[in-house]
């Protein structure tokens, strides 16, 4: 390959969802992140809370042609030979904002060119052009190849769409490497009340939850849904040892989560975190901790990070405050926190727009 040439791969991704700090909710979305010489393309995006048109949740016809445009198989659905790159993770309207780009094979190559921020049919490359990113030029087999084991005929488990079906008879996403997402979540306690009220956060983001005493009754065919367990801190350790054993006969590694708070929004970041796919070496956010009023964070590339401290008073109350948001450069950083927002038994939790991590703050 010329040295010209850039090197063309998929690789899973998440948009972290959320309850946020003023009520709102940020749904979940996992897609496949372009690969660009080793690094994900949307990281040379400091400050974009995007996916690309390759997410699991699209319905498979439509998925299918998201493949084809890329593959250039199918027309553009923009003037000029443009093509969405990312686009909003909450709808598919453009006129939130779209990267877009030129895409067109020249000789035995497919270039992506002229990126730009997009909001109507056409692009103003002057104003709205990323200058600094691109061209990409690839090789047209190599590229092509990618992106076709994507496609349902490619071959068994190989497609990246909803088209197979999961345990509990619901459509399930798979992804380019055939294994399920399994964005479903069972959630072990004795506090119903937080329960359903975690269950129903979860739902409305996109993440599907079901609540069980224990594991005993649950079906091996519906075991295989989930990605993760969440237990209540009040489980004992031989009851969830028990719930392991259930999972290990049915030949089932999901994630672990040992909930640290009643607090929902805290509950929901744990959740998220343990159902992050996405390669670690593709990460955005790989690292969090906080002691004495300071956080530590380390981020892998330019993004925008924010610090929510959680914490419970005497009287049950649950207090949240925005303690840090900005745009950090790739690298570790300490960052001091309100000494108020923090009292007591508090919790901190950093998200990009790619990841969520939570940690308590020791003292």
């Amino acid at each position: 390959m010329s040295a010209a040439h850039a090197t063309f791969g998929l690789a899973p991704a998440m948009r972290a969802g959320g309850v946020l700090v003023n009520g709102a909710y940020q749904v979940h979305r996992d897609f496949m992140d372009f690969i660009v010489d080793g690094h994900p393309l949307l990281h040379q995006l400091a400050d974009l809370d995007a996916v690309s048109p390759l997410a699991s949740d699209v319905p498979p016809a439509i998925f299918t042609t998201h493949v084809r445009r890329l593959l250039l198989e199918a027309a553009p659905p923009l003037p000029d030979g443009r093509y969405v790159i990312y686009g909003c993770p909450e709808c598919e309207g453009l006129e939130c904002g779209a990267v877009t780009a030129v895409i067109e094979r020249e000789g035995p190559d497919i270039v992506w060119r002229d990126f730009a921020w997009q909001t109507t049919e056409t692009a103003d490359l002057e104003r709205d052009g990323y200058h600094g990113i691109g061209p990409f030029r690839f090789d047209a087999d190599q590229y092509r190849a990618e992106l076709a084991r994507l496609l349902p005929d490619a071959g068994a488990g190989t497609g990246a769409g909803t088209d197979k079906i999961a345990g509990d008879g619901s459509e399930a996403a798979y992804g380019a490497d055939g294994q399920p997402l399994r964005r479903r979540v069972l959630l072990i306690g004795t506090r119903v009340a937080v329960l359903a009220k975690l269950a129903a956060a979860l739902r409305t983001i996109n993440i599907g939850a079901e609540i069980a005493e224990d594991a005993d009754r649950v079906p091996p065919v519906e075991i295989r849904t989930y990605g993760a367990v969440a237990f209540g801190r009040t489980i004992a350790e031989h009851e969830k040892a028990a719930v392991r054993a259930a999972f290990d006969r049915a030949g089932v590694e999901p994630a672990y989560v040992e909930g640290l708070a009643p607090i929902i929004p805290l509950l929901v970041a744990q959740i998220e975190h343990a159902l992050d796919r996405s390669p670690m070496e593709q990460r955005r956010l790989t690292r969090l901790v906080a002691a004495d009023d300071e956080a530590g964070v380390e981020v892998t590339s330019a993004c925008r990070v924010q610090l929510v401290a959680y914490r419970q008073d005497r009287l049950h109350r649950t207090h949240a405050q925005v303690v840090f948001e900005g745009l950090l450069e790739a690298g570790k950083h300490r960052i001091p926190l309100d000494e108020r927002a923090t009292r007591g038994r508090s919790f901190i939790v950093a998200r990009t727009m790619g990841g969520v991590l939570v940690t308590p703050m020791a003292r």
